[in-house]
């Protein structure tokens, strides 16, 4: 009968995959031998393998440039990465490895362009689009990286009244663009964004407070839907609404000549994860080809803000199945060493599911089993995979450790988990580990944070201060 977990993984999906590969009874990821990381710096761990992140950059830029060559379209692509999928400072210098551009959403990522501007990793050629809503501060830190000369600093407008903020505190001319509150999909919680100025206000707001402005000059139009690019009637409805606002701007304002297709395009989520992203993209250059031929305007350069899909396949998690429990006739409780809600915090806030497969031991038998973290919050688990109602791991066996992997975490998991702060139940920070490759493609790790310890703990609570 075939009844080990590698019988299993192997009648359910197709592996081993790009990514995925069996070393005896041993995953490895990326070649990376991850039980070799696990005896090296133990588990719970987290870890950034960041050849990943240039490889999803490079993709992308394949992928539109090879549009672009089929369709003979006039504009540019312009590849920006989403600051806020990851602040950390290997993750910026790894990506700007590869010729791109920024987006950032608040005031303290201007900071971060500055210290990466000193260090001559941004330069004044840097595309610097600045989303998110905008109060005093994030609107002084635009205002001083525009005076202070980066003219590709570019403040998207989010409502009517940034625009006299900004003109207030910068000093002669500026560019601009304009974010479309796009409708939201019929089953969410309410029908369009809180962010942008409606389809219908954006000419009129163009009139009003821009087409006689010698100020100011409207570059782009922003267009972000927050379910991302996906090959959906909803979707394509909505880029199509997108398109005739920017034809209608385009002929009375000859300064607009960029569309910022925002939204993201979606990572692998589960071994059965399928998703066709040359045809998507080509379709999206079609259509915007189309459009614009057909309405007899010049055709926009074309930029994009891929946040997860720049940095989420480039993160991990390892953890220690520590005990079994069996609550009932059915259900086997594997605790693990650390907390779902403090590492992987979607899994807890929105219900999200990420690849994940046993470390070691794909030769065992395997049974059925929820994964429950160690605080005490009856939400700290994990109980299904993306296209199964349940969890299949090797049999827990008391004498021989079993370790589990989370895959294709890299984005937003650590600032939302509040990396280097409290923890839910004061579980501590696992250590976080980065992986690189050298010049000869040999593989080198290092040590980016410790695991946190009661002293870091108690610092924060305020119990190491003098009474």
């Amino acid at each position: 009968m075939n009844t080990k977990y590698n019988n299993l993984i192997d009648q359910t999906y197709y592996f081993p995959q790009e990514e995925f590969s069996l070393d005896g009874s041993q995953l490895k990821f990326h070649d990376i031998d991850l039980m070799e990381l696990v005896n090296k710096y133990g588990a719970p761990l987290k870890f950034t393998y960041l050849p990943k992140i240039s490889d999803n950059i490079n993709r992308a830029k394949d992928w539109f440039r090879n549009a672009i060559e089929k369709y003979n379209y006039p504009g540019s692509y312009n590849y920006c990465y989403c600051t806020k999928s990851s602040h950390f400072e290997h993750v910026l210098n790894e990506a700007l490895k590869n010729d791109i551009h920024i987006e950032t959403s608040s005031a303290f990522d201007i900071n971060i362009v500055e210290k990466l501007k000193q260090s001559g990793k941004v330069t004044d050629e840097t595309w610097v689009l600045c989303n998110g809503f905008k109060r005093d501060q994030y609107i002084e830190n635009i205002s001083r990286l525009l005076n202070g000369g980066h003219k590709n600093c570019l403040p998207i407008i989010d409502n009517y009244e940034e625009l006299d903020l900004l003109s207030e505190n910068i000093d002669g001319k500026f560019q601009v663009g304009i974010r479309i509150a796009s409708e939201e999909e019929p089953k969410f919680e309410f029908y369009t964004s809180r962010l942008g100025i409606g389809y219908k206000n954006i000419v009129p707001f163009y009139k009003k407070q821009l087409e006689d402005n010698e100020q100011v000059d409207l570059r782009m139009l922003h267009f972000f839907i927050n379910t991302g690019i996906r090959d959906t009637a909803y979707y394509w409805n909505e880029l199509n609404k997108c398109l005739k606002v920017y034809i209608a701007l385009k002929k009375i304002c000859p300064t607009l000549d960029s569309l910022n297709i925002g939204g993201g395009f979606p990572i692998k989520n589960s071994l059965a994860f399928e998703y066709d992203y040359q045809y998507m993209v080509d379709e999206i250059i079609n259509q915007i080809q189309l459009a614009c031929e057909e309405a007899e305007v010049e055709a926009p350069h074309i930029f994009t803000e891929f946040g997860s899909f720049t940095v989420g396949e480039s993160g991990g998690a390892i953890y220690e199945v520590l005990y079994q429990k069996q609550q009932n006739d059915r259900e086997k409780w594997n605790m693990i060493n650390s907390s779902f809600i403090t590492t992987l915090p979607d899994t807890w806030a929105i219900s999200k599911k990420f690849v994940m497969l046993a470390i070691n031991r794909w030769n065992d038998e395997y049974e059925r089993v929820l994964l429950g973290g160690l605080t005490c919050d009856s939400d700290d688990y994990y109980n299904s995979e993306q296209h199964t109602n349940a969890i299949y791991l090797p049999k827990f066996k008391k004498d021989k450790p079993l370790y589990i992997g989370f895959f294709n975490t890299g984005a937003y998991q650590d600032t939302i988990g509040g990396f280097g702060g409290l923890q839910h139940c004061l579980i501590p920070q696992p250590k976080h580990i980065l992986i690189d490759r050298d010049e000869n493609g040999e593989l080198k790790t290092s040590l980016f944070s410790k695991q946190q310890d009661a002293e870091d703990m108690l610092k924060i609570l305020g119990y190491n201060g003098k009474n």
